[in-house]
């Protein structure tokens, strides 16, 4: 046995033993409770981040106690490898997205093996594979099949010297963050999956069915779905097209969640693709150059939010629904044409938005909601203008005097013998637009053809494969001109020659479904088979808040698609949700003159620190230019990144594993701190250093006689080692609470405690002592090994544990021994008016008088009373004696 603790060599050798055991493969036993626990797959950047070593820890824990418990448990991994960063890193290397992406994958997988994972490779997958993508093909065409799928034209970001499509966050200022060139709105066509057709259950199963996830989470589901119950309704217009057609047969639709405002709208917006927009710009320039400066920029409600509102007169009008007054339509920059009817109705009196329209161009405000008592100011906004619950209708003619929900009804009513509307449900969810512009994707399986239209692809000719040798150069989707990719196809239908679809799909297509395929990950002739049926739903999945919308919404709404396709049997993928902190750390920054900001790693900076050390600042070493300090989350791109392989080299993956599960619970951020990972590399030598120790004791009896629970009660223990098993099996029953709810800071606090008294315990004049020590560092061991896998294994086999338990591995949970938490005697704090004045000991079993004459015996009490009696006695059972002078 090493004499010192060297993680180099303890952790190679355990990998070693893991690899040659082929120790995580799992196979579908059903004779064992299975429990499916997954981290989300990363993306293979290049290099893994605490953050994924904190993510895939918290599993690794989770995975490892469990299969200590009996569980059959599967952990796999695999890489969410398509995406832009790809293409954007081929145009910086000219190398193909295939090549920067495999390499990236091999040296990132190096790494979480150097962290010694319990990860089942065998069921590794990568999204970029033909053999991955070739399902995201098949079932796009049965949903094209089922009409969950469909093609219809979509207003994209289009950047006319890249030749290529944006997405919303890369045009800044209206421009491409690339090229600087001021980006156009195009309408082309593309694909969409009806996502919308699962709403109800979406937000149903959300509020019901999920009793594992975080509360956060699923509010933020249930807001991303947006269920409204309001009213549509038309305002009539007389407007005809050029060829005297009524636009839109006359009627101009809105939905509105306040109805009881109908009598208040005192101007109508329409977005800037709207037909009456359109039609009236046709003989307006000014109001031509507004929509096309309203097309710049991004076209998602969180950017429209955050956008100055502003609008401009069309010249038109439409007529109230109910009053029959005119009404002004105006075109808003504020209004998305994809949502709803791509219309408001402006009610300037009790909508804060419609306030501040109004005020800026100088339009009507009417109050329609009156609360009692309340004064209304015509030039600023108060919060209560817009309270539904409180307010009473008024200058509303005959809806005067109303309550919200009556008003609601009687305009449904009056709007629906007009037959002008009804009340109707509306949702904020919008069809999933699945089209790319983009090279590195899967593939949509669809060929063009002049005479039969957009044709799919035979499933027989699955997959459609994606060539791995293009790199692409900032001119566009190189797969419009990659002969290859469309050589030789023809029409499915008629035969003639026809052309390849070269858009992409969405990348979280592929993060959608991917914990399905690691149940089947080689099976050739289905998407999924039996594998699925036995793991699926997951138990547990693990991830950043990140991704709390969209992938978890998508994949909920992929899994329902497959039950109803009979693919799966469940409604759900996710039993249990964690979502993990984030990684803080300290970033040294300033402002440059030219604008920006620049990170500095810590190394080139004079640290400012306060009195109570803390770091509040610091200057540059190369020139004292003062620079701002601040937490934020670590990354390399703002210089306060920490290299996991530099760590795992210099202390050790077990040392990096406990730190991060030490410092703060799973859900919450962590603040990096060097000092405290020396410290947790100090407590495993500590442990080492114990084992040795242990190791030099000649108690080969001993160690037989904590073999199994039932030898240990033929041992004759001291009243020194009764106390130290009761230490150990208290902190084992608070250790077994703590991996029951996941709070693994307090698993490590455990351990801590747990070689504490084992340290502090001198007592080894028997052979008893010996048996306490022994099955006290074995269950320490055991506690501390989903954490530290490498050290404990190494113990565990060296001292001999492995002959008597088994492989650590596989090794039983530790069972608290309800007889060692029985106590022959107790501690009780001694206490003279009040004052700790030290303890006494007395039997468990003592009454109350026998605790009171222990104490007025105890020489702590006779010297603070200097010969007086008390007055009172008070005895709080199993805590303390006061004795009152």
């Amino acid at each position: 046995m090493l004499e010192k603790y060297n993680h180099l060599e303890v952790e190679s050798a355990a990998q070693a033993h893991w690899t040659a055991r082929d120790a995580y493969r799992v196979t579908e036993d059903r004779s064992k409770k299975k429990f499916y626990a997954c981290s989300m797959l990363p993306y293979p950047s290049g290099k893994l981040h605490m953050g994924h070593v904190r993510n895939y820890t918290i599993n690794d824990m989770l995975a490892r106690q469990l299969r200590m418990q009996g569980y059959n448990v599967l952990m796999p991994m695999g890489w969410d490898a398509f995406g832009l960063p790809a293409e954007n890193a081929a145009m910086k290397n000219s190398v193909p997205p295939a090549q920067w992406t495999f390499d990236n994958i091999a040296y990132m997988k190096t790494q979480m093996q150097a962290m010694g994972l319990a990860i089942d490779w065998s069921r590794e997958v990568a999204t970029c594979t033909p053999e991955y993508y070739k399902w995201n093909q098949w079932l796009f065409l049965k949903m094209l099949d089922k009409g969950i799928a469909y093609r219809k034209t979509q207003v994209v970001n289009w950047d006319p010297v890249d030749m290529t499509v944006l997405a919303n966050e890369q045009v800044i200022d209206g421009k491409g963050w690339r090229t600087g060139a001021v980006v156009e709105k195009r309408e082309i066509p593309g694909y969409y999956l009806k996502i919308t057709d699962y709403a109800e259950e979406l937000l149903g199963q959300v509020q019901d069915d999920l009793p594992g996830w975080p509360e956060r989470v699923k509010l933020m589901q249930e807001n991303w779905i947006g269920k409204s119950e309001g009213v549509r309704f038309a305002f009539p217009h007389s407007i005809k097209d050029s060829s005297g057609q009524l636009i839109d047969g006359g009627k101009m639709y809105v939905f509105t969640t306040r109805a009881d405002t109908i009598m208040g709208v005192t101007f109508c917006a329409v977005a800037p693709e709207h037909p009456l927009a359109t039609h009236a710009a046709k003989t307006n320039p000014k109001l031509a150059a507004f929509i096309e400066s309203c097309k710049q920029g991004g076209t998602t409600e969180a950017e429209l939010a955050v956008r100055e509102k502003e609008g401009m007169p069309t010249g038109l009008q439409v007529t109230h629904p109910l009053n029959g007054h005119p009404i002004d339509v105006w075109v808003g920059n504020y209004v998305l044409m994809g949502y709803g009817d791509g219309a408001v109705m402006g009610v300037p009196g009790h909508d804060e938005r419609d306030f501040a329209f109004a005020l800026k161009y100088d339009l009507p405000i009417v109050q329609v909601v009156h609360i009692d008592h309340l004064h209304y100011d015509y030039h600023h906004w108060n919060d209560w203008y817009g309270d539904k619950q409180r307010g009473v209708t008024i200058n509303s003619d005959s809806f005067s005097g109303l309550s919200f929900q009556d008003a609601v009804n009687a305009v449904a009513h009056a709007l629906q013998v007009k037959g002008l509307g009804d009340k109707k449900t509306t949702w904020r969810l919008r069809d999933w637009g699945v089209s790319r512009q983009r090279y590195w994707g899967t593939p949509i399986p669809i060929i063009h053809c002049d005479e039969h239209g957009a044709v799919p692809v035979p499933e027989k000719d699955l997959p459609v494969v994606l060539p791995q040798d293009c790199i692409p150069d900032g001119s566009g989707n190189p797969l419009n001109k990659h002969e290859g990719f469309h050589a030789g196809v023809v029409c499915p239908i008629c035969g003639a020659k026809a052309r390849r679809e070269t858009d992409t799909m969405d990348t979280f297509v592929d993060s959608s479904w991917y914990f399905m395929r690691y149940c089947d990950p080689h099976n050739t002739e289905h998407m999924v088979a039996e594998g699925a049926d036995y793991w699926m739903p997951m138990d547990q999945y693990i991830g950043g808040i990140e991704h709390a919308i969209l992938h978890l919404l998508y994949a909920r709404f992929w899994t329902k698609v497959m039950r109803d396709l009979d693919l799966v049997k469940c409604d759900e993928p996710f039993s249990k949700l964690l979502t993990q902190g984030m990684v803080l750390n300290g970033a040294f920054s300033h402002k440059p003159a030219a604008g920006g900001i620049q990170y500095h790693w810590e190394s080139e900076v004079d640290v400012v620190r306060n009195e109570r050390d803390q770091i509040t600042g610091g200057t540059l070493k190369t020139d004292g230019t003062p620079l701002h300090y601040e937490l934020t989350t670590m990354s390399k791109s703002k210089s306060n990144g920490v290299d996991p392989q530099d760590l795992i080299e210099r202390y050790g993956a077990d040392t990096a594993r406990l730190y991060t599960m030490f410092t703060a619970p799973p859900e919450a951020t962590l603040e990096w701190n060097d000092a405290s990972v020396e410290g947790s590399y100090r407590f495993l030598r500590r442990v080492w250093n114990f084992g040795v120790k242990l190791a030099a004791m000649d108690s080969a009896a001993a160690r037989a006689s904590v073999a199994s629970a039932s030898s240990l009660k033929d041992v004759e223990f001291s009243k020194a080692a009764k106390a130290l098993r009761h230490e150990v099996h208290t902190v084992l029953k608070q250790v077994d609470y703590d991996y029951q709810r996941m709070q693994y800071n307090t698993v490590v606090s455990g351990g801590m405690k747990l070689l504490n008294a084992l340290e502090d315990f001198k007592a080894l004049d028997t052979a008893g002592a010996q048996v306490a020590l022994i099955e006290g560092f074995g269950i320490l061991l055991r506690c501390l090994y989903p954490a530290t896998p490498h050290v404990t294994h190494a113990l565990w086999t060296e001292l001999g544990y492995v002959d008597r338990f088994g492989d650590l591995l596989d090794a039983a949970w530790p069972v608290v021994d309800p007889l060692a938490l029985v106590q022959d005697e107790i501690e009780l704090m001694l206490q003279v008016n009040g004052k700790l004045r030290g303890s006494i000991h007395v039997p468990a079993a003592a009454s109350k008088a026998e605790i009171e004459a222990a104490a007025l015996a105890c020489e702590a009490f006779t010297k603070a009373a200097a010969g007086a009696a008390p007055k009172k006695i008070i005895v709080v059972p199993g805590r303390l004696v006061n004795l009152v002078l």
